[in-house]
């Protein structure tokens, strides 16, 4: 069963709906939860992730996917970005307030009680989204299992430094391309200020460093958009993980959008069975 539920304005911190898709068997039998991130300019529908949402499902695992409500997507055109403005107010501190809503919608939703186990949540995070489940896993005590696909260590890093930065502080808004739909992309300069303003918060070593749940760190051996040592990184802030290097991996884990086949990619259906197997493991 796929559902697509736009949870209303009623249900989350910002005043703006989260799209929202849950994947799962309908058989009244208790189900680990399973809840996915997508990353920086992501959304739930790109490239092959509703084959591997699919596939989560069909191995008794109950999978929500969403858009974060300031992606820049809506309900009615939930993948080109038709609302910048909102993309351009969007911080990191949004983005753990959605993954929040969800987790309190999910676990408290009477359409779901039959289905789902709300004593085993496993979050999974593509690139900029393994940030946000990191930090989320560390501070919200529901959460079981963590999983990053192709996850960024270091929020900060990610930001421009000397000129670019003060070009971007006295003009208030920087853009960026999207090679895909061709549109100036923007930011507002309050998304560095949320940061620095919630730094200590924000900083995925302290994060993983105070995590006392299994995780699992997938990372591409040739990733050029999140390099290989990040996920080490990560690794060494938490001994007790499992990390995994997939040989000819790429950030993307070989998909691209629009994905027009009908089987997930030799490393997404790695990455996923992987997952699926560390979820399921007692």
């Amino acid at each position: 069963m796929q559902k697509t539920i736009n949870i209303p304005v009623k249900s989350t911190h910002h005043n703006k709906p989260i799209v929202t898709d849950v994947f799962y068997l309908k058989d009244n039998a208790k189900k680990p939860i399973v809840i996915f991130c997508h990353g920086y300019k992501g959304y739930k529908d790109w490239g092959a992730w509703n084959l591997a949402a699919e596939t989560f499902a069909n191995n008794n695992l109950f999978f929500v996917k969403f858009n974060f409500s300031h992606n820049g997507g809506t309900f009615e055109n939930p993948i080109d970005f038709p609302d910048l403005a909102a993309f351009g107010e969007n911080t990191f501190i949004k983005e753990l307030n959605d993954l929040e809503n969800i987790i309190d919608w999910v676990t408290a939703n009477p359409d779901f009680k039959n289905e789902i186990d709300v004593e085993n949540i496993t979050l999974i995070g593509h690139s900029r989204g393994g940030g946000i489940v990191a930090i989320k896993a560390s501070e919200n005590n529901k959460i079981t299992k963590l999983i990053t696909w192709a996850g960024v260590s270091d929020f900060g890093a990610r930001f421009p430094k000397g000129e670019q930065l003060e070009a971007w502080k006295n003009q208030g808004i920087t853009y960026i391309l999207n090679t895909r739909t061709h549109q100036k992309m923007p930011h507002l300069y309050q998304f560095y200020e949320n940061f620095t303003e919630n730094e200590e918060r924000l900083t995925i070593k302290r994060a993983v460093e105070n995590l006392n749940i299994s995780q699992l760190i997938i990372h591409g051996e040739i990733d050029d958009v999140v390099l290989p040592e990040e996920a080490k990184n990560i690794h060494l802030w938490n001994p007790k993980s499992e990390l995994v290097i997939v040989e000819g991996m790429n950030h993307s884990l070989g998909c691209t959008h629009p994905w027009e086949g009908s089987t997930m990619t030799f490393h997404l259906e790695k990455a996923v069975n992987m997952s699926i197997a560390f979820v399921l493991c007692k």
